[in-house]
């Protein structure tokens, strides 16, 4: 037996052709013809009735892997402008390059016959299908030109609705300079009465030019803020031609300041130091709050014993004293160290 690649399963199997007996891939048949089968049914409810749309890149450039062929295939039929739904996936299994690779695709993987012809397309039906994406066609446009007549009649309205508004406010305007217009001898004419005046104007330039009135500010409720009388600088600034600050010379005392010490000492520095260092540790350790100023002398005693690794606390206190005894004999004796009666020869202590 040759080996043998699966195209369903997607395996290469060594026990050739009779892979296709096999009740997996009898079950991965059912499976992938079962979600082809919801496409070809859905495609094939275009025949009687086609729909034809505006064309859409995202939507209508669409593929369709069809399992017979073993090649990929139009969705829809599209030309730019306008889709066909399902046109491209029709127009396959209508072929009959798509009948011959069925039955050669049946053959191979043993599948149920009666299933066949539902993933093919007739001659007959294609042709109706052709008849029915005619007529779509035909309703379609019907419906383009009516929705055209109907932007269009929208597009007169909201013009003569612009024009008719124009119109009303340039008529007041006109009627009033018609009214402000002068007569043939130069004298403005005031249709409202029925007085006129033979006195030339002085100035002729006097009809063109309009004076704003004086505003009265306590009349309008508004009020200004007086906020006093501002006196120019002795020195002047730089918009006056004075000498900016930059280019100005230090005087000694500038100077001088200018050269002390910014910031602490190293000293001061030092202590800083010291107290972000205590400051870590914990707050009431002992000896925290130990006055290091303070003077002693040899008989002073801490209230807390000495170190000691055995025994009670009591015994350092008394082993304090003896030491502290023991010293001063050492100091008397020249050098000598006597310890209870027993002499002995020893170093001088510390």
């Amino acid at each position: 037996m040759g080996v043998f690649y699966c195209q369903i399963c997607r395996q290469t199997f060594f026990s050739g052709k009779s892979h296709s007996y096999e009740k997996k891939h009898q079950q991965r048949l059912k499976a992938v013809l079962g979600t082809y089968l919801k496409k070809v049914e859905a495609a094939c409810k275009m025949i009687n009735s086609a729909e034809v749309v505006k064309y859409n890149f995202i939507e209508h450039e669409q593929n369709i892997w069809c399992y017979c062929c073993q090649v990929e295939v139009k969705k829809h039929m599209s030309n730019g402008n306008l889709t066909v739904i399902y046109g491209g996936l029709l127009e396959h299994l209508a072929s009959p390059e798509h009948r011959k690779e069925t039955n050669k695709f049946w053959w191979e993987n043993k599948a149920d016959v009666k299933l066949k012809q539902r993933f093919l397309v007739l001659s007959e039906d294609y042709e109706r299908f052709k008849l029915s994406v005619t007529t779509a066609l035909e309703n379609y446009e019907e419906m383009e030109d009516v929705h055209i007549k109907e932007v269009a009649a929208h597009i007169r309205k909201v013009e003569q609705s612009r024009l008719e508004m124009v119109q009303g406010i340039l008529e007041p305007q006109s009627e009033i300079e018609d009214s402000e217009r002068p007569s043939a001898s130069g004298v403005p004419v005031n249709s409202g009465s029925g007085l006129t005046f033979d006195a030339e104007p002085e100035d002729p330039w006097a009809a063109d030019v309009h004076v704003a009135p004086e505003l009265d500010w306590m009349e309008a409720g508004q009020s200004l803020t007086f906020i006093g009388h501002q006196e120019p600088s002795v020195n002047g600034n730089v918009h006056s031609g004075a000498t900016p600050p930059w280019l100005m010379q230090d005087d000694a005392e500038a100077t001088e300041s200018r050269l002390q010490e910014i910031g602490p000492s190293f000293e001061e520095f030092q202590k800083q130091q010291e107290k972000e260092k205590l400051r870590k540790l914990p707050p009431n350790r002992v000896g925290a709050n130990f006055d290091h100023s303070s003077q002693t002398d040899e008989g002073w005693l801490p209230s807390f014993g000495r170190v000691w690794n055995n025994g009670r606390r009591w015994q350092s206190r008394h082993q304090f004293r003896r030491e502290n005894d023991e010293k001063r004999a050492v100091r008397r004796k020249g050098g000598k160290y006597w310890k209870k009666g027993k002499k002995s020869r020893m170093d001088d202590l510390p």
